[in-house]
Protein backbone atom coordinates (compact mmCIF):
# COMPACT_ATOMS: atom_id res chain seq x y z
CA UNK A 1 0.00 0.00 0.00
CA UNK A 2 3.17 2.08 0.85
CA UNK A 3 4.28 1.80 -3.19
CA UNK A 4 0.73 2.37 -4.44
CA UNK A 5 0.61 5.63 -2.40
CA UNK A 6 3.71 7.04 -3.28
CA UNK A 7 3.07 6.04 -6.83
CA UNK A 8 -0.12 8.39 -6.74
CA UNK A 9 1.49 11.06 -5.01
CA UNK A 10 4.25 11.44 -7.80
CA UNK A 11 1.73 10.86 -10.35
CA UNK A 12 0.33 14.13 -8.68
CA UNK A 13 3.88 16.08 -7.36
CA UNK A 14 6.26 14.89 -9.66
CA UNK A 15 9.20 13.97 -7.69
CA UNK A 16 7.64 14.06 -4.26
CA UNK A 17 8.05 11.12 -1.71
CA UNK A 18 6.78 10.21 1.99
CA UNK A 19 8.17 9.75 4.51
CA UNK A 20 7.25 9.18 8.06
CA UNK A 21 6.78 12.55 10.62
CA UNK A 22 5.74 13.53 13.64
CA UNK A 23 3.36 16.32 14.15
CA UNK A 24 4.75 18.80 17.12
CA UNK A 25 0.87 18.98 18.56
CA UNK A 26 0.95 15.27 18.40
CA UNK A 27 4.67 13.90 18.89
CA UNK A 28 3.60 10.39 20.23
CA UNK A 29 1.59 9.79 16.69
CA UNK A 30 3.74 9.25 13.36
CA UNK A 31 1.84 10.05 10.45
CA UNK A 32 2.97 9.24 6.55
CA UNK A 33 3.46 12.63 5.24
CA UNK A 34 4.75 14.14 2.01
CA UNK A 35 8.31 15.10 2.71
CA UNK A 36 9.35 18.55 3.18
CA UNK A 37 11.21 18.88 0.49
CA UNK A 38 8.75 18.46 -1.88
CA UNK A 39 8.55 20.53 -5.18
CA UNK A 40 7.03 23.51 -4.46
CA UNK A 41 8.00 25.93 -7.67
CA UNK A 42 8.82 25.03 -11.48
CA UNK A 43 5.81 22.82 -11.89
CA UNK A 44 4.34 22.66 -15.10
CA UNK A 45 1.23 24.28 -15.76
CA UNK A 46 -0.94 20.94 -16.41
CA UNK A 47 0.32 19.76 -12.93
CA UNK A 48 -0.49 23.08 -11.19
CA UNK A 49 -4.11 23.18 -12.38
CA UNK A 50 -4.52 19.60 -11.34
CA UNK A 51 -3.51 20.45 -8.31
CA UNK A 52 -5.47 23.02 -7.49
CA UNK A 53 -8.50 21.13 -8.73
CA UNK A 54 -7.87 18.42 -6.74
CA UNK A 55 -5.23 18.40 -4.40
CA UNK A 56 -4.13 15.73 -2.59
CA UNK A 57 -5.32 16.63 1.35
CA UNK A 58 -3.99 13.43 2.87
CA UNK A 59 -0.49 13.60 2.46
CA UNK A 60 -0.78 16.95 4.39
CA UNK A 61 -1.43 16.84 8.31
CA UNK A 62 -3.23 20.10 8.82
CA UNK A 63 -3.43 22.75 11.77
CA UNK A 64 -7.28 21.65 12.68
CA UNK A 65 -6.47 18.45 12.84
CA UNK A 66 -3.38 18.88 14.99
CA UNK A 67 -5.81 20.87 17.10
CA UNK A 68 -8.64 18.45 17.27
CA UNK A 69 -6.34 15.49 17.85
CA UNK A 70 -4.41 17.11 20.99
CA UNK A 71 -7.67 18.13 22.54
CA UNK A 72 -9.03 14.59 22.24
CA UNK A 73 -5.83 12.98 23.81
CA UNK A 74 -5.98 15.68 26.96
CA UNK A 75 -9.74 15.15 27.59
CA UNK A 76 -10.22 11.08 26.77
CA UNK A 77 -13.09 11.22 28.67
CA UNK A 78 -15.08 12.98 25.53
CA UNK A 79 -14.23 9.71 23.66
CA UNK A 80 -13.64 6.42 25.90
CA UNK A 81 -15.96 3.72 25.05
CA UNK A 82 -17.68 6.05 22.22
CA UNK A 83 -18.28 5.67 18.90
CA UNK A 84 -16.40 8.35 16.88
CA UNK A 85 -17.03 8.99 12.92
CA UNK A 86 -14.01 11.11 12.17
CA UNK A 87 -15.82 13.11 8.74
CA UNK A 88 -13.00 14.05 6.43
CA UNK A 89 -10.33 11.96 7.86
CA UNK A 90 -7.25 13.01 5.77
CA UNK A 91 -4.63 11.34 7.26
CA UNK A 92 -6.50 9.96 10.14
CA UNK A 93 -4.97 11.91 13.10
CA UNK A 94 -8.23 12.74 14.32
CA UNK A 95 -9.55 9.34 14.16
CA UNK A 96 -6.28 7.59 15.51
CA UNK A 97 -6.43 10.13 18.39
CA UNK A 98 -10.00 9.22 19.21
CA UNK A 99 -9.05 5.56 19.31
CA UNK A 100 -5.78 6.41 21.58
CA UNK A 101 -7.80 8.02 23.82
CA UNK A 102 -10.31 5.02 24.23
CA UNK A 103 -12.88 4.89 21.81
CA UNK A 104 -14.56 1.89 21.37
CA UNK A 105 -15.12 2.38 17.85
CA UNK A 106 -13.76 5.14 15.53
CA UNK A 107 -14.64 5.02 11.81
CA UNK A 108 -12.70 7.06 9.26
CA UNK A 109 -14.59 9.13 6.42
CA UNK A 110 -13.59 10.80 3.42
CA UNK A 111 -14.61 10.85 0.15
CA UNK A 112 -10.59 10.27 -1.10
CA UNK A 113 -9.97 6.33 -1.19
CA UNK A 114 -6.01 7.41 -0.77
CA UNK A 115 -7.00 8.97 2.09
CA UNK A 116 -8.48 5.97 3.85
CA UNK A 117 -5.89 4.25 2.21
CA UNK A 118 -2.99 6.27 4.24
CA UNK A 119 -5.10 6.02 7.53
CA UNK A 120 -5.21 2.57 7.39
CA UNK A 121 -1.47 2.49 7.26
CA UNK A 122 -1.40 5.19 9.93
CA UNK A 123 -3.51 3.65 12.11
CA UNK A 124 -1.09 0.28 11.72
CA UNK A 125 1.26 1.91 12.59
CA UNK A 126 -0.17 3.73 15.58
CA UNK A 127 -1.01 0.43 16.81
CA UNK A 128 -5.14 1.56 16.22
CA UNK A 129 -8.02 -0.50 14.62
CA UNK A 130 -10.50 1.86 12.15
CA UNK A 131 -12.90 0.89 10.30
CA UNK A 132 -13.23 2.85 7.07
CA UNK A 133 -16.30 4.91 4.84
CA UNK A 134 -16.24 7.10 1.85
CA UNK A 135 -19.84 8.55 2.31
CA UNK A 136 -21.00 9.79 5.46
CA UNK A 137 -24.83 9.31 4.06
CA UNK A 138 -24.19 5.35 4.51
CA UNK A 139 -23.58 6.33 8.09
CA UNK A 140 -26.56 8.96 8.50
CA UNK A 141 -29.10 6.31 7.69
CA UNK A 142 -28.33 3.60 10.36
CA UNK A 143 -29.71 4.30 13.42
CA UNK A 144 -27.34 2.54 15.61
CA UNK A 145 -24.85 5.34 15.13
CA UNK A 146 -27.40 8.64 16.43
CA UNK A 147 -24.90 8.46 19.87
CA UNK A 148 -22.17 8.75 18.03
CA UNK A 149 -19.81 11.61 18.09
CA UNK A 150 -18.70 13.32 14.74
CA UNK A 151 -15.43 14.99 14.53
CA UNK A 152 -14.81 17.65 11.95
CA UNK A 153 -11.54 19.08 11.25
CA UNK A 154 -11.23 21.86 8.61
CA UNK A 155 -14.04 20.59 6.38
CA UNK A 156 -15.71 24.07 6.52
CA UNK A 157 -12.95 26.15 4.60
CA UNK A 158 -15.48 25.24 1.53
CA UNK A 159 -19.21 26.99 2.45
CA UNK A 160 -20.63 24.70 0.74
CA UNK A 161 -20.26 21.91 3.59
CA UNK A 162 -21.90 24.36 5.93
CA UNK A 163 -25.42 22.76 5.69
CA UNK A 164 -23.41 19.84 7.13
CA UNK A 165 -23.54 21.18 10.56
CA UNK A 166 -27.13 21.02 10.87
CA UNK A 167 -27.75 17.36 9.83
CA UNK A 168 -24.48 16.62 11.89
CA UNK A 169 -26.54 18.64 14.81
CA UNK A 170 -29.94 16.52 14.18
CA UNK A 171 -28.37 12.70 14.02
CA UNK A 172 -25.34 13.08 16.46
CA UNK A 173 -24.83 12.67 20.04
CA UNK A 174 -22.32 15.01 19.83
CA UNK A 175 -20.20 17.30 17.10
CA UNK A 176 -16.89 18.59 17.54
CA UNK A 177 -15.32 20.75 15.06
CA UNK A 178 -11.72 22.52 14.42
CA UNK A 179 -11.02 25.01 11.76
CA UNK A 180 -8.76 27.34 10.71
CA UNK A 181 -10.93 29.13 7.70
CA UNK A 182 -13.94 30.31 9.56
CA UNK A 183 -12.30 32.89 11.86
CA UNK A 184 -13.56 32.62 14.71
CA UNK A 185 -17.39 32.89 13.49
CA UNK A 186 -20.38 31.21 15.44
CA UNK A 187 -21.55 28.07 14.00
CA UNK A 188 -25.47 26.83 15.00
CA UNK A 189 -25.71 24.29 17.79
CA UNK A 190 -21.56 24.78 19.18
CA UNK A 191 -20.15 26.98 21.54
CA UNK A 192 -16.58 28.28 21.44
CA UNK A 193 -13.77 26.22 23.45
CA UNK A 194 -10.55 28.28 22.10
CA UNK A 195 -8.48 29.50 19.76
CA UNK A 196 -5.13 27.93 19.41
CA UNK A 197 -1.92 28.08 17.00
CA UNK A 198 -0.87 26.08 14.60
CA UNK A 199 0.44 25.03 11.20
CA UNK A 200 0.21 22.41 8.79
CA UNK A 201 2.83 19.45 8.22
CA UNK A 202 5.17 19.82 6.26
CA UNK A 203 4.54 23.88 6.89
CA UNK A 204 3.56 25.12 3.56
CA UNK A 205 3.86 29.28 5.64
CA UNK A 206 0.21 29.79 5.41
CA UNK A 207 -0.34 33.10 6.59
CA UNK A 208 -1.07 33.65 10.38
CA UNK A 209 -4.80 33.80 9.90
CA UNK A 210 -4.24 30.23 9.16
CA UNK A 211 -2.60 29.09 11.88
CA UNK A 212 -4.96 29.87 14.63
CA UNK A 213 -7.55 26.94 14.97
CA UNK A 214 -10.91 27.99 16.77
CA UNK A 215 -11.94 24.41 18.09
CA UNK A 216 -15.94 24.27 19.09
CA UNK A 217 -18.13 21.83 20.51
CA UNK A 218 -21.96 21.06 21.08
CA UNK A 219 -23.30 23.25 23.56
CA UNK A 220 -24.59 21.03 26.08
CA UNK A 221 -24.06 17.31 24.76
CA UNK A 222 -26.52 16.33 27.82
CA UNK A 223 -29.23 17.81 25.37
CA UNK A 224 -28.96 15.32 22.91
CA UNK A 225 -30.02 11.60 22.89
CA UNK A 226 -27.78 8.91 24.40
Amino acid sequence: MLDLLTQHLQSRIPGASLSWQCPPQTPDLPLLLISEDYPREGLPYEVAQALMDNPPYWCFCWASGQVLARYLLENPEIVKDQTVIDFGAGCGIVAIAAARAGARRVIACDLDSNALAVCEVNAKRNGVILEYSNDVFDLLVDPTLTSSIITVADVFYDRDNLPLLDTFNAFFKEVLVADSRLKGMSLPGLETLDVIASHTVPDLDESIEFNRVTLYRTVDPRCYRV
